[in-house]
Parts: C-alpha cells; structure tokens; sequence
C-alpha cells in the first residue's frame, strides 16, 4: 500500500523529494502516537517544532519572514501524506494552508515579522476563529464585537467549534467592528488575539464523534482589550478576507479526503484478502470485488480531478466555484469509500480498535467544515 503507485501529474521532483521526507516524520513520529493522543484528546505541542523543522509548518511563506518561499504543492503532499500514513488530524493543515495566508496577504509588516517566522517554526500554533453558538455558514450573522476605546478594541463575544482552540498562541477572530452599517458585511473584520490576553478564556474540549485527537473548542471573549494594531488588513473588510481565502481551504479539505479515502480502500483490499468466509477469502466474493472495482474507479477518476484542481491553483486560476466543487465531490467521495469498506468489514468494521472505524467517523465532518456540502452546492449553483 502506497501513494507512490498512483500516477500524478500535479508534482515535480521536488515535491515528490520532500514527500519522502514528510512520510518519514509521520511514520516515526506521529503514527506510532495516533491512540494515545486520541485518548488524550489532543495533539501536543512539542511535535509542532519537529514538523517545523522539516519544512512542514507553512512552506509557502516568503523567505523574507522565515519561510521556504514554495507553492502550494508542498501544503497538498503534507495534507496527502498526513491522511494517508500518519492517521492524525495534528492541526497542521489550518496553520499551513488557512491561517497563514490571512497573515501574508493582509497583515502589517510589523505582523508579518512578529508572527509568520513562529507559525514557520512551530513556536506559535494559530487558530481562526469564525463559528458561534448561533451561526455557522452565515458569517455576515457573528454577534461577537470589537468596540473601539482610544487605541484599542475591547472584545466580547464567544465562538465554537475552533480547531487548535486549546493550543493556539493566536487566534484570528472575526468580529462585528460595526454593527449598524448595512450590508452587514462589511462590519465584519478579523481581529489578532493573543492567548495571554486578560479576559480570553478557553472553554471545554469539545467531544466529537470523530478525529478525537483533534482540539476543538469553545472561546470566551470577555471584554478583551486589544490593540487597534492588532487588525488585520482594513477594519470592515473581513467578510471580503475570508471569502477570498476559501478557494485554497477547500481544495485543502479535498486533498486530505481523498488520500483518507484512498488508505481505507487499500486497508480493505488487504482485509478483505485475508478475511475467510465460507472456506475463501471474502475478496473473491463476486460482491466484494464489484464494490472495490467500482470505488477503485472513482478513486482514479478523483486523483485525476484533484491533480487537475492542484494545477489550477498553482497557477492561481483556481476559481471559488471549483474550489467548492472539489470539496463537495471529494468529500461525497470519501464518505462512500468509507461507508462501503466498513461494511467489508463486517463486525469488525464496527469495533474501534480497527482504523476503518475511526476513519468512518473521522470522515463524516468533512461534509460540514469549510462550508457544509450543501452550500457547496449553492455556491455552484450561482454560477449555472
């Protein structure tokens, strides 16, 4: 079982050099921790550094703030490998291909060099933090507030569902700096906090169905003063911020979904080959080997598409439409490779101890997270 058997287009030898580099690290120093951290609930903080490192933490960041200065490509091969060998949602992925591109692309100087080389080295662990207890896809509806005294903003509010939330140094928070003005987006703007801010609270560790060693938590925001310097970007353009960045979220969902796709495939072709029923294996069954041929298909035709989307991006014509169109194919992709291998499964399918059990509930959040699929499908609707 590998990724290297696939025929890939969207990667030059480069890429594929630092592939091997990434599978080593997961290999020795991830995977082997994937049930404990799941235990424990979270990811610790001393394998930030060790990523960092290697060149795994943000490696499109320009060289001139501590970064490798590489394209989006190297993202994709961690976001691959990730889901393929190490098995664990480390949080990586938010920093490297969400966060960061807020920073180098609206911060201020003094922001870019205060914060980007840390996110580089894994010093600092970002989240972003968008979703409130009453509202999900409709951003333009955050009641969480930024009021101006003096120089600074006093912050209150809360948010939830926050990955990195209990580890995170910083945390961009979208915020209502105007809550008059109308459209209602454009009172929206994003807000750096640090952790050690009086009045910032970290709430509970919330339970999940799945990616149990993934922290994802609730934030309290209780009159919170902050620098006015502590904007990002321009005050009001928030909502224009966030939109812009989607695109490069989504495709980085579809990425991850496909190689976990992939690894439930092969992990079933093998179990399956090994599984006896009625005095055989349960592959040479009819039904198995037409479920497996017709997933193994869609598998092809989804590295196909998603090399295709890769180009696209890296030649930044990556348009919002198909970044959603990938999330929702491959995401409805991966949900039905592990559906059906879990039923290959049978009993054991059902029992955690086996990975296609935690993969299946791992899985079912991809769905949700980066904009449901259903307004994956809106979104693609408009542009009919």
């Amino acid at each position: 079982m590998s990724l290297d058997v696939i025929p890939r287009t969207a990667y030059t030898e480069d890429h594929e050099a630092f592939r091997r580099t990434v599978r080593q690290f997961l290999e020795s120093e991830i995977a082997p921790h994937a049930a404990q951290w799941a235990d424990d609930g979270i990811v610790p903080k001393a394998i930030w550094p060790k990523a960092g490192e290697l060149g795994m933490l943000c490696p499109t960041v320009p060289e001139e703030y501590g970064g490798l200065g590489l394209d989006f490509g190297y993202n994709a091969i961690v976001d691959e490998e990730s889901a393929y060998y190490g098995r664990v949602t480390t949080g990586f992925s938010l920093q490297s291909d969400i966060v960061v591109n807020y920073l180098v692309s609206y911060g201020s100087e003094e922001q870019k060099r205060h914060w980007l080389p840390k996110m580089v080295s894994g010093e600092v662990v970002t989240a972003i933090a968008m979703t409130e207890p009453g509202t999900g896809s409709d951003l333009q509806g955050i009641r969480t507030t930024a009021r101006k005294d003096g120089n600074h903003y006093v912050i209150n509010g809360s948010k939830t569902y926050i990955t990195n939330g209990q580890n995170a140094d910083l945390v961009l928070v979208c915020v209502k700096t105007d809550t008059e003005v109308q459209p209602a987006w454009k009172g929206v703007s994003i807000v750096l906090v640090e952790a050690d801010r009086e009045g910032f609270q970290r709430g509970r560790n919330l339970d999940k169905i799945g990616q149990d060693e993934a922290d994802t938590s609730e934030l309290f925001f209780n009159d919170v003063r902050v620098p006015i310097t502590n904007c990002l970007g321009e005050e009001g353009k928030g909502f224009i911020y966030l939109m812009s960045e989607l695109p490069q979220e989504r495709l980085s969902i579809a990425v991850s979904a496909q190689a976990s796709a992939q690894r439930a495939f092969d992990d079933t072709v093998e179990f399956t080959r090994d599984r006896k029923a009625f005095g055989k294996p349960v592959l040479d069954f009819q039904n198995t080997r037409f479920v497996l041929a017709d997933l193994k298909t869609k598998l092809q035709v989804g590295w196909a598409h998603l090399d295709w989307a890769l180009a696209r991006h890296l030649k930044r014509e990556l348009t919002a439409e198909e970044g959603a169109a990938a999330k929702l194919w491959h995401t409805e992709l991966q949900w039905e490779v592990m559906d059906k291998c879990l039923q290959l499964h049978g009993g054991a399918g059902y029992m955690n101890e086996y990975p296609i059990a935690r993969a299946w509930r791992g899985a079912r959040v991809t769905r949700i997270f980066g904009g449901t699929n259903e307004i994956m499908k809106e979104l693609i609707g408009r542009k009919l």
